[in-house]
């Protein structure tokens, strides 16, 4: 093991000095409601900022990715009680997001390298009015196959893409390639906040809903120019959900936007360079990327292999007292992650055997793309480490 002390895993780089003279202002005016200045508030800023750095015409900036996903849904006018597919491994805000829009979230089994069951999508496809993929952990679905299945049948797609901020696949970005995208600026995300999402989308239509509906009443929908003449016809007829971001928050994450590819190479660098360590060890296994997936990871996943749950729980226990802390998603109690404890999604399948199988043997380490190499390899040791107490040291072969 490492003679450095464990790496802390849990701080987000520094805010950039550039937000610091913007905060300033905005404290000593008090103008942090998006809506008060009559343009180029910080909030809208952002808003072209980033529909720019993603290629799409519309970008507009809430409270949340799980306020985005809600949008998102209000916004393709889904009728009450709506079949809304999703993974089975997701985050428990992605159901919760299904629910709030009145909606009942249909669960679909997940393989052991993290990604919808491709199968099992198709076949609970019938009868479904909308799709959300998670890029779980900032893993891509088969995207083009996707994309096949539901513009055959004519179900938009919404992307969480809350883990995949800079990630591509087959050279587009990930976030445009359904009819939404949404995406988090929590503080474990690639940009940090501390809160805040964003939603990204070419329809015209489908955004100025998701305005209204987001909190922009009376006439402040007058300060989205581009979209003006689509507000008239929306004006008093939706509801106000009042999901939108503050200035202060806006001022918070615009300086970060041109990091955003230095953190997500830093990020790729540090999550191969430990991946190829891990997948020394007999006892586990770091899935490969798809073919033509580039990810932007802040994390790493891994499967354990040959061990028990006992075993796997000694895994945990050790790893931690090396200095390293591991989330085993099946073994962690109420996780948030697993879907036997979403007990408030309607009919709620009694079992996704794939799924539960994965979550069961599937851990999570945090990997922020600021760690240096020793970090890195202190982690990698550890959890090596962890492995080799519980199962012994392997064997060396012909010995």
């Amino acid at each position: 093991m490492s003679s450095l002390e464990a790496p802390n895993v849990h701080d987000a780089e520094p805010i950039p000095e550039a937000a610091r003279a913007e905060i300033d202002r905005l404290l000593q005016s008090g103008d942090l409601f998006r809506y008060t200045a009559p343009e180029d508030a910080p909030v809208a800023l952002l808003e072209a900022e980033f529909a720019e750095m993603m290629g799409m015409r519309y970008a507009l900036a809430v409270a949340s990715c799980s306020a985005a996903l809600f949008l998102a849904l209000k916004a393709l006018e889904l009728p009450r009680d709506a079949r809304v597919l999703i993974p089975g491994f997701t985050f428990a805000a992605v159901p919760s997001a299904v629910v709030h829009a009145e909606c009942c979230p249909v669960l679909c089994e997940v393989g052991d390298d993290y990604r919808i069951d491709l199968e099992d999508f198709a076949a609970k496809l019938d009868d479904v009015a909308a799709v959300i993929i998670s890029h779980m952990r900032g893993h891509t679905s088969d995207m083009a196959a996707i994309m096949a299945l539901c513009d055959a049948r004519g179900i938009p797609v919404v992307e969480d893409a809350a883990h995949s901020l800079g990630t591509t696949w087959r050279g587009r970005k990930i976030g445009t390639i359904g009819r939404i995208g949404c995406f988090s600026f929590q503080s474990y995300k690639m940009i940090n906040a501390g809160e805040g999402g964003i939603l990204v989308t070419d329809d015209a239509e489908l955004v100025a809903r998701a305005i209204i509906m987001s909190g922009a009443y009376e006439h402040n929908w007058k300060k989205h120019p581009v979209l003006r003449d689509h507000f008239p016809a929306l004006q008093n007829r939706l509801p106000l959900y009042n999901q939108r971001m503050s200035n202060l928050s806006a001022a918070v994450i615009r300086p970060q936007l041109p990091h955003l590819a230095r953190r997500v190479g830093d990020g790729r660098a540090n999550h191969d360079h430990v991946a190829a360590r891990l997948n020394t060890s007999p006892w586990m296994q770091v899935p490969d990327s798809l073919p033509g997936e580039e990810r932007a990871p802040d994390s790493i996943q891994f499967n354990l292999e040959g061990m028990t749950e006992p075993q796997r729980r000694s895994f945990a226990e050790a790893a931690e007292a090396m200095g390293v802390k591991v989330q085993i998603f099946g073994l962690s109690a109420d996780n948030a992650r697993a879907f036997w404890n979403w007990h408030f999604v309607p009919d709620l399948p009694e079992d996704l055997p794939a799924t539960r199988a994965m979550l069961m043997r599937a851990c999570d380490v945090r990997l922020p793309a600021r760690l240096t190499r020793a970090e890195c390899d202190f982690i990698a040791e550890a959890l090596i480490a962890a492995a080799e107490t519980v199962m012994g040291t392997p064997r060396a072969y012909g010995t």
